[in-house]
């Protein structure tokens, strides 16, 4: 017996299974090592949406089942004691993945090194206020956090403006963070688009969950167009035409499209408060699907800040169908447009620079 090779097969055997042994362990400490948490902003905390938004993003509905979180709240002083309340709410959740809760009524406290921001804090249009003394209000107030987080947000911060009006806001936020990508500055109108889903799933009895690529164009108000032009919905022969499977034009070009925009004040009529659980459950959809992606063949509706695409004046934050990949929205392309749906989102367009325009004359 030659004892030399049978020492040298020993030795290869004994290299291979540590060595196989090491990539197994490292395989494990690899699935096993946590994500560095993501710190997430959250401003006017205290308030409705709020209350139903935090526990979300504390149970991965935002960002995943799988990525720690720290929440760092803001509201003002007169709301400090509902904050330390709601910090102490989430305590007690005993929520996996919060690693940590911050509640504070300073914004460079709350905005320090924050990945992602959701400003729900703004003054709402109440009845007796002058549309100037709104925006007015409004600007100031965006004009603060924005320079709050120019100064101490993480310099890839992605940011949600919900506070109405939500796409002026955000233009306030851009105008005076320079330093955070346009890109990176957005607006919800995944409410909305969330809106039209569920009422075309209703009209034809099927599950939301089949229905897809509803467009939300313009402006977070009562000029919003909901498009179903290019809309779709499973079924069992195949993808079908939202349009053509229900077959009444006057409906989908009218009381559609009217129900979707005023669907906010209705929810108000009828409960005395405002769309809270839908605008925070709304919030995650937009946050999760800019982060993690949009499925393949889907886009959904975010307000974004326009490159001049479908004729949009630059630099307006305008509503627009998206894809998200990366971590990066796109903006679809090549839709066609008919006549009825130009004038409907040249209509939004008008108003968001107006809008623009007396915010800016807020200034001063």
């Amino acid at each position: 017996m030659d004892y030399t090779k049978l020492f040298e097969k020993a030795v290869v055997v004994s290299f291979s299974v540590s060595l196989f042994s090491k990539i197994i362990r490292h395989m494990w400490s690899s699935m096993d090592a946590e994500k560095e948490p993501v710190k997430v902003l959250v401003t006017g905390a205290a308030g409705q949406i709020g209350y139903a938004l935090l526990p979300m993003i504390a149970r991965g509905v935002m960002l995943g089942p799988d990525q720690p979180v720290i929440i760092q709240m803001l509201d003002i002083e007169q709301s400090a004691k509902a904050l330390d309340g709601m910090k102490m709410e989430l305590i007690d959740g005993a929520f996996p993945l919060l690693r940590g809760v911050v509640a504070t009524t300073d914004a460079d406290e709350a905005c320090r090194d924050v990945n992602i921001a959701v400003m729900l804090g703004g003054i709402p249009r109440k009845e007796g206020m002058e549309r100037k003394d709104v925006m007015s209000r409004n600007v100031s107030i965006y004009k603060a956090q924005a320079l709050a987080l120019e100064q101490h947000a993480a310099a890839d911060c992605k940011v949600l403006v919900v506070a109405n009006p939500a796409n002026t806001n955000a233009l306030i936020l851009k105008e005076f963070a320079p330093s955070i990508p346009d890109k990176n500055i957005t607006c919800l109108t995944r409410l909305d688009h969330n809106r039209a889903l569920g009422q075309i799933a209703e009209k034809l009895k099927v599950h939301v969950s089949d229905v897809k690529n509803i467009i939300i164009w313009g402006n977070h108000s009562s000029t919003q167009y909901p498009d179903v032009n290019h809309a779709t919905v499973a079924t069992s022969s195949g993808e079908r035409s939202v349009r053509n499977l229900i077959a009444d034009d006057k409906w989908l070009n009218t009381e559609f499209i009217t129900t979707i925009q005023q669907r906010g004040a209705a929810i108000i009529k009828a409960r005395k408060l405002s769309s809270a659980l839908s605008a925070a459950s709304a919030a995650c959809d937009h946050i999760r699907d800019w982060v993690r992606g949009t499925p393949k063949g889907t886009w959904v509706s975010m307000g974004v800040c326009s490159d001049g695409s479908y004729g949009i004046q630059p630099g307006l934050i305008y509503s627009f169908p998206v894809t998200c990949q990366n971590g990066e929205w796109s903006i679809v392309q090549g839709l066609k447009i008919d006549e009825f749906s130009r004038a409907k989102m040249d209509a939004t367009a008008n108003e968001l620079i107006e809008e623009k325009s007396l915010a800016f004359s807020c200034l001063g």
